[in-house]
């Protein structure tokens, strides 16, 4: 027993020895930041080339944009479960290929948290329930559309980004919420789903609140309800549908994750260095796009809990609605 004992003793001091001069000299090269999902203005390439410059001035390296695009950001979340441990290769997470991924696809090649080490969460986006502001419109508000949805089952039409994208899940686990049911049309991403809707294609759509900003701003649409768990401060006059749903709230998010196995050393280093970077002024202003984006930090524990809590919510949606991958 003692010599068991000993050698556990040896074994720790020697991790530690290695831990500290590798957490002195991390950075020493160039840090790769993969992002799954093409260049765009509010996306996930937009977080991370926002937060990018930050990271390098602040740990003294380059931290390098990478795009791996394709299957809903899944390509670019295995490639980093499947990298080296060392903190060289990181990935711009987002809610699809983090949290709704693992239950839209058969045979996923990764698990987000036994293959992924949470850095922390960075942002969060609330999607916006929108109609027309025509007169004619008989839904001004949320109690409208439910309203409506009652009396003609499966007639009203919502538009998405997509089947299984995070605003179809939130406007399913809505509708399970209010007992109505709405006709889903999906589109090939939000730059198709926008106009259609604005075209008068049809009545109801669902989108990144930073997406339709700017039709607010213009009063081209009228607001029905957000998707967040409380209202925005931004438009607190729209009610959030958790006034209607007890303990509803859907939100894409955006976080930093590195490979499973990351040394506890590196991962402290990277995580203080994204809080510290989100505490800048001008890093908030930018990412905050207008103020249709919050910026929310979370430690790497608090995330991983987040992200499980979360997959618990997706699991649930998708099952309920059926949903299958296109």
């Amino acid at each position: 027993m003692l010599k068991i004992i000993k050698r556990t003793l040896i074994c720790a001091a020697a991790t530690l020895t290695c831990a500290t001069p590798m957490a002195q000299t991390y950075p020493d090269r160039p840090v790769k930041l993969e992002v799954g999902y093409v260049p765009g203005p509010t996306g996930p390439d937009f977080g991370a080339r926002v937060i990018a410059p930050k990271l390098s001035e602040l740990l003294g390296q380059p931290f390098v944009v990478e795009n791996k695009a394709g299957a809903s950001g899944t390509i670019a979340t295995n490639f980093v479960a499947k990298s080296a441990p060392d903190g060289y290769t990181l990935l711009q997470g987002e809610t699809a290929q983090l949290e709704i991924a693992p239950y839209l696809f058969k045979n996923l090649p990764y698990n987000t948290l036994k293959d992924l080490t949470p850095i922390g969460l960075m942002t969060e986006s609330a999607g916006l329930v929108i109609v027309s502001n025509a007169k004619t419109s008989k839904i001004k508000t949320i109690q409208d559309l439910i309203r409506e949805a009652k009396a003609r089952p499966g007639e009203i039409a919502y538009g998405t980004a997509g089947t299984g994208s995070i605003h179809h899940i939130a406007m399913e686990l809505f509708q399970d919420g209010v007992g109505i049911k709405l006709n889903h049309v999906p589109f090939r991403g939000g730059g198709e789903a926008l106009p259609a809707f604005l075209g008068g294609e049809m009545p109801v759509l669902i989108a990144a609140l930073q997406t339709v900003w700017p039709f607010v701003k213009q009063g081209d649409v009228n607001l029905l309800a957000v998707t967040a768990p409380d209202r925005l401060p931004a438009i607190s006059d729209i009610p959030s549908l958790s006034e209607l749903i007890p303990g509803y709230g859907v939100e894409s998010q955006l976080g930093l994750l590195a490979p499973a196995g990351l040394p506890k050393p590196i991962l402290e280093k990277l995580s203080s260095a994204l809080k510290q970077g989100l505490e800048d002024p001008e890093i908030r202003k930018k990412l905050s796009v207008e103020g249709t984006r919050s910026i929310k930090w979370m430690s790497p524990d608090d995330y991983a809990k987040h992200i499980e809590k979360n997959q618990k919510m997706f699991d649930h949606a998708v099952r309920i609605a059926n949903i299958k991958a296109e």
